[in-house]
């Protein structure tokens, strides 16, 4: 498969697309279905994961993990899926975990809830502290294993990213939180950098976020107490911005315009505007524009609207604040429970509850507009992946194919 194949408007080939900030230039997206309407095919997905879809020239890439074991091992597993007709094409164990490993999260996450990376025909798949693995896109056949052992604290979240030569993830272990990169041709440690600042609950599930920052490129991780900026080449942190509160982090940032938009995890939210602009060193008391405090996510990830932050909070409030200001413009709540990340295509956000419940808001200035609600009957805590005319959909048991074209 060529580098020219990735990155196509009918790709979703990284988490949270393919700017990774959680929007989709998609056109004709459905914006209503159920069971009798719009939905191309449902496919059974064996085990359980809440890794979302990623798709490249018509193939779905999804982990899964089997819940019971075999020889006391769960079984993790990478397949691939036909857009087309919703077949698994293939299906490959490529790790094991110990019944202690499986036991080592929390009751609603998954075995398999880490979104793979794709790049130049190569699928990582990572399984945090169980494991990471390098597999054939065409054919599944595996690459590389490596294993960077640490006690995860409510298991495996952060999703890796390609970065140069890199794959980049966090190993924000309990004991020493850390941020690590693998040379994504052999899965040998490149480097390993200890966060400088630690707090007293240092585990998080972060998820790096690569951004250009005055002329040098740096991967931006959050974790437990802070987020940090590091360099590449070396893993060396060239600045940070230090927050009070914040632990088991999963939330990734977003970046517009020179700004970081980012939640600080559990036990009581903040949501940070930083500015970002080539400047190193402790940046927390020189950087932040603006902070805000109430009903900010745990879990899903934030989005960005002409001009306004839109944050999902856990219990449902969805909140608009001004961009510049951090001024609270309009507060909705939803029906439900939320840990996906939503998805904005144009001015409609798709969001997806643990209960099943599908949403698509119109977002305004002055307030937003439920458009549609669609119960799926089962639960999910994946993000849809959403291209022209279609949106597939991970829930409990299947994966979905939804479009107008059915």
């Amino acid at each position: 498969m060529s580098q020219s194949s990735y990155g196509k408007l009918d790709d979703w080939s990284k988490y949270r697309g393919p700017a990774e900030q959680g929007v989709s230039e998609a056109v004709n997206v459905p914006i209503e279905w159920s069971n009798e309407k719009n939905i191309v095919w449902k496919s059974e997905i064996p085990g359980r994961g809440w890794s979302s879809p990623l798709l490249i020239d018509g193939k779905i890439i999804l982990t899964t993990g089997m819940e019971e074991t075999v020889n006391d091992l769960h079984d993790l597993k990478v397949l691939q899926v036909d857009a087309k007709t919703g077949e698994i094409l293939w299906l490959k164990t490529v790790l094991y975990a110990t019944i202690e490993e499986g036991q080592d999260r929390h009751p609603k996450n998954s075995l398999a809830s880490p979104t793979p990376a794709i790049e130049d025909g190569v699928i990582y798949a990572h399984f945090g502290h169980m494991g990471t693995v390098a597999l054939d896109f065409d054919t599944g056949e595996t690459l590389w294993k490596q294993k960077i052992s640490y006690t995860a604290k409510n298991g495996a979240g952060g999703s890796p990213v390609v970065v140069d030569d890199l794959l980049v993830f966090t190993t924000d272990s309990f004991e020493k939180p850390m941020v690590t990169a693998l040379y994504k041709e052999t899965g040998k440690i490149a480097w390993r950098t200890v966060r400088s600042h630690q707090v007293k609950n240092n585990f998080s599930h972060g998820t790096p976020l690569v951004i250009e920052n005055g002329g040098r490129t740096e991967i931006i991780s959050p974790g437990s107490g802070m987020v940090g900026a590091y360099r590449p080449e070396d893993g060396k942190e060239t600045w940070l911005v230090r927050y009070p509160m914040g632990f088991s982090m999963s939330t990734r940032p977003i970046y517009v315009d020179g700004v970081l938009y980012m939640g600080t995890g559990f036990s009581r939210p903040s949501f940070y505007a930083i500015r970002v602009d080539g400047a190193t060193g402790d940046l927390t008391d020189t950087h932040v524009k603006w902070m805000y405090h109430k009903s900010m996510p745990k879990t899903p990830s934030p989005n960005f609207v002409n001009g306004n932050v839109i944050t999902l909070e856990d219990n449902g409030r969805l909140q608009s604040l001004d961009a510049e200001t951090g001024e609270l413009r309009w507060m909705e709540p939803l029906r439900g429970k939320f840990s996906a990340s939503p998805v904005q295509v144009g001015d409609l956000l798709y969001i997806v509850s643990e209960e099943g419940l599908c949403l698509v808001i119109r977002v305004r200035d002055d307030g937003c507009e439920i458009i549609s609600e669609m119960e799926m009957g089962e639960e999910t805590l994946a993000s849809p992946a959403v291209v022209d005319n279609t949106i597939y959909l991970r829930t409990r048991h299947h994966l979905w194919k939804i479009s107008e074209d059915s």
